[in-house]
């Protein structure tokens, strides 16, 4: 059996960990633990924690961190358990049934590394649920169909490609999965999270798109294919600003074509 450590950061945002913490704790498979990792200036986080009755699983560390890339990884040193997943405050798991499901995929194949599955977010004003296999030969395409609060990721992983890269301030992630793009993977066709939009990376889009180029070029050089992609992405971006564009996506997403 797989042992399972959610890992949750958080940032003078009470209420968006709370609402993850209840999904976390309504699973019926509990993680066998669930990391805090509390940077906050402010003492609500770490009041609610402290003064609030928790389960036997949910432990924390409240202190300043360097940022994301650093608060990951104060929690992946601290997980103790063979399979973890790093699920911000705000996001959610979807349904109560995400780490039986994930344990399943896991307990059959010993050799699989991690998997990824679907996300439900919102997109040109409208909820859509997006997720397609990791394919190694479209990492270009940034984190688009792969999204990081799906991923469960066997620790030996980071054991072997080394931890989060705080010179990244948004694109840690997206360099994460150029270096475990090569470790045997799979992809599970369920919902595995609800994404919160508030994030750095959604009110950032554009810088993040700026650094995912620096991160894939650190890895594999210069692409065409990229350059292009991109500017599909950032044509999308502008065009979703308006009420024309939020028309489209919606025709689109009636044709069942949000995940294209």
């Amino acid at each position: 059996m797989n042992g399972i450590s959610i890992i949750t950061i958080c940032f003078n945002n009470l209420q968006d960990l709370q609402r993850t913490c209840a999904s976390v704790d309504g699973q019926d498979r509990l993680p066998d633990e669930h990391w805090i990792i509390n940077g906050s200036t402010t003492k609500d986080i770490e009041q609610w924690l402290v003064s609030t009755p928790q389960p036997a699983y949910r432990k924390w560390i409240n202190e300043r961190d360097k940022g994301i890339a650093d608060a990951f990884n104060k929690g992946i040193e601290k997980a103790c358990f063979e399979i973890t997943q790093l699920l911000n405050s705000g996001d959610c798991l979807a349904s109560n049934d995400v780490l039986s499901a994930v344990a399943g995929v896991f307990d059959k194949d010993p050799l699989l590394q991690w998997i990824s599955g679907n996300i439900q977010m919102m997109r040109g004003g409208k909820q859509v649920v997006v997720g397609k296999p990791f394919d190694q030969h479209k990492v270009y395409r940034g984190m688009r169909s792969v999204s990081h609060p799906t991923w469960f990721v066997k620790k030996q992983v980071y054991n072997q490609v080394g931890l989060y890269n705080s010179d990244f301030k948004i694109a840690m992630d997206y360099d994460m999965m150029c270096r475990i793009a090569d470790k045997p993977y799979a992809y599970l066709n369920k919902i595995i999270s609800v994404f919160d939009d508030t994030g750095v990376s959604s009110q950032n889009y554009l810088r993040s798109l700026k650094e995912n180029r620096k991160v894939y070029e650190s890895h594999y050089g210069f692409s065409f294919q990229l350059l292009i992609w991109q500017f599909r992405l950032k044509l999308l971006h502008y065009l979703l600003q308006t009420s024309f564009g939020k028309w489209l996506f919606g025709l689109k997403k009636k044709l069942g074509l949000e995940n294209f």
